[in-house]
C-alpha cells in the first residue's frame, strides 16, 4: 500500500527537455514559478532528455541524481518543469519517498493563490478537479480495496469510484455555474456594445508589466508585485482617449510558456472578454532577452481562444530599463503597430492613448446590406448586436439595413453570410466614438 507523501516547502527544481538542453530563460522562469508558489528552492537538477522514459520520465542516471540531491538538500517536494503522466507522477512518489508535482499542477497551485473574486475561484477549482480527475488514475492504491464487512460485502462502490464520481458531478456544477457568470458577461458585453464603447484588452506574458500599466492608464489600484501571475482576475475600467473617446480597458490574466489546457479551458469565458476586444494591447518586456520566444507564446494562446485576427497593437514595455526613448512605429500604410513606452515612468503612455485612438477610428464599418424575407435570423442577429442605424422594407420582400458594425465581426460576416452590399455604401473611414 502506497499513500502520498505529505505537502512540503523545501523543493528541488528538476528542469526537463525533450531533444535539447533547458536554456537559461527556462530555467529562471520555472524558479520563479516555483518561488511565487511559495517554495523554498533548495536545489535544481537540469536533465536534457533524447527520449522519454516511460516510467519515470527522466533515466535511472537522473534519477539516482535527484535522489543524492533529496537527501543533500533534505527537500520535501520535487517540481519538475514538464508534465507526468499519473503512472510517472505515482513512481516518482514511491522512488523518491517525496510529493512530486508537474508543470501543470504549480501552475494551478499559483492560480489557487491569486484568485479572488468568486468567478476566478471557480475557474481554478474546476481547473483543478479536472487535473485532479486524471490522477485518481493509479495514484492512490489504497483507495481501489472494495469496501467489506458485514453488511458491506459483495459488489459494491470501490473508494476510487466513489471520488471519480463526486468529482464528476463537482465538475457538472461548476461548469453550470460558469455558464451562468459567461452569459452574465456576455450581456454586459452587448449593453457596451449598443452604447458604442469599445473594449480594449491588455494581454502579455506574465510579469511583463501589464497591471502597471493598467494602473498608469486608469489610476486603479491593482496588485503590482514582482512575482508571476500576480494579477489573475480580470479587471475593467473606463478611459477617456484625449479625443473624447470613452473605452472600456480589461486587465487580464497573464499568459506563460506551456500554459496548461485546464487552465485555458476554465478561464474561457474570462479570456472571451479578449476575444470579444475591439482592439488588444499586446504587453511585451522589452528588457527580457528571451522577449521574441515570449511574443509568440502569446501568440499562441490568443490563436487558441480564437483572438488570432483581433486587431492588435504591440506594447513594448520597460524602456526607463533598455534606456531607450519612447516611440511609435508604423507600417508601410501609416497605421501604428509598435508604441514603446515606460509603464513605470510614464515616459510614452500618452502617445499609446493617442494611437488607441487613431486605431478605433478604422477600426468599424458602415454599409447597406439587402436582406431577404429568408433572412430573418440574420436580421435577428444584427439587432441583438445593437449594429442597425436605420431600416427599409424593400419592394420585392425582405429589408435594406444601414449598418454600423465592428470590422472584424464585419469580415467575419461577410465569410460566413455572404453579405449582400449596396456597391459603394462601405465606408471604413467611421467617426470617433462618443
Amino acid at each position: 500500500m502506497f499513500d502520498r507523501p505529505g505537502h512540503g516547502e523545501r523543493a528541488v527544481l528538476v528542469h526537463v527537455k525533450i531533444g535539447s538542453v533547458p536554456s537559461p530563460e527556462e530555467q529562471q522562469e520555472f524558479h520563479a514559478l516555483a518561488v511565487s508558489a511559495g517554495a523554498e528552492v533548495a536545489g535544481e537538477l537540469s536533465a536534457g532528455l533524447r527520449k522519454v522514459n516511460p516510467r519515470f520520465l527522466i533515466g535511472s542516471g537522473k534519477l539516482e541524481e535527484l535522489r543524492q540531491l533529496l537527501h543533500e538538500s533534505c527537500a520535501e517536494i520535487v517540481l519538475v518543469d514538464h508534465w507526468l503522466s499519473p503512472a510517472q507522477q505515482r513512481n516518482l512518489e514511491q522512488e523518491l519517498d517525496r510529493r512530486v508535482i508537474d508543470r501543470t499542477g504549480l501552475i494551478l497551485d499559483i492560480f489557487a493563490l491569486r484568485a479572488r473574486t468568486h468567478e476566478g475561484k471557480l475557474q481554478v477549482e474546476l481547473a483543478q478537479l479536472e487535473h485532479l480527475a486524471t490522477r485518481l488514475v493509479r495514484g492512490w492504491t489504497h483507495l481501489e480495496r472494495q469496501k467489506g464487512g458485514i453488511g458491506l460485502r459483495g459488489p459494491g462502490e470501490t473508494q476510487l469510484e466513489s471520488d471519480r464520481r463526486l468529482i464528476s458531478q463537482r465538475i457538472r456544477s461548476l461548469t453550470e455555474r460558469l455558464g451562468r457568470v459567461a452569459r452574465q458577461r456576455r450581456t454586459a458585453g452587448k449593453m457596451r456594445r449598443k452604447a458604442e464603447i469599445p473594449t480594449v484588452s491588455l494581454v502579455g506574458y506574465t510579469n511583463a508589466g501589464k497591471s502597471t500599466l493598467f494602473n498608469r492608464l486608469t489610476s486603479a489600484d491593482v496588485l503590482v508585485a514582482d512575482q508571476l501571475f500576480a494579477t489573475l482576475d480580470p479587471t475593467l475600467r473606463r478611459v477617456r482617449l484625449p479625443d473624447g473617446t470613452t473605452i472600456v480597458l480589461a486587465d487580464t490574466v497573464g499568459f506563460i510558456r506551456d500554459l496548461p489546457h485546464e487552465l485555458v479551458a476554465a478561464f474561457r469565458s474570462t479570456l472571451d472578454e479578449t476575444r470579444d476586444s475591439h482592439l488588444i494591447l499586446h504587453v511585451i518586456d522589452s528588457s527580457d532577452p528571451a522577449h521574441q520566444d515570449r511574443v509568440q507564446d502569446v501568440v499562441n494562446v490568443l490563436e487558441e481562444i480564437g483572438a488570432g485576427q483581433t486587431p492588435r497593437i504591440q506594447v513594448y514595455n520597460k524602456t526607463d530599463i533598455l534606456g531607450s526613448q519612447p516611440r511609435v512605429d508604423r507600417d508601410a500604410t501609416g497605421l501604428p503597430v509598435r508604441v514603446w513606452l515606460s509603464s513605470q515612468t510614464g515616459d510614452g503612455v500618452s502617445s499609446l492613448l493617442e494611437v488607441i485612438a487613431e486605431h478605433l477610428h478604422v477600426a468599424f464599418v458602415q454599409c447597406t446590406v439587402e436582406l431577404d424575407a429568408a433572412d430573418a435570423r440574420l436580421r435577428a442577429s444584427f439587432y441583438a448586436m445593437g449594429v442597425v442605424r436605420n431600416e427599409r422594407p424593400r419592394d420585392a420582400g425582405g429589408w435594406e439595413m444601414d449598418l454600423r458594425i465592428g470590422r472584424r465581426e464585419y469580415e467575419d460576416l461577410s465569410r460566413r453570410e455572404h453579405l449582400r452590399v449596396l456597391p459603394g455604401s462601405e465606408d471604413f473611414r467611421s467617426e470617433a466614438l462618443q
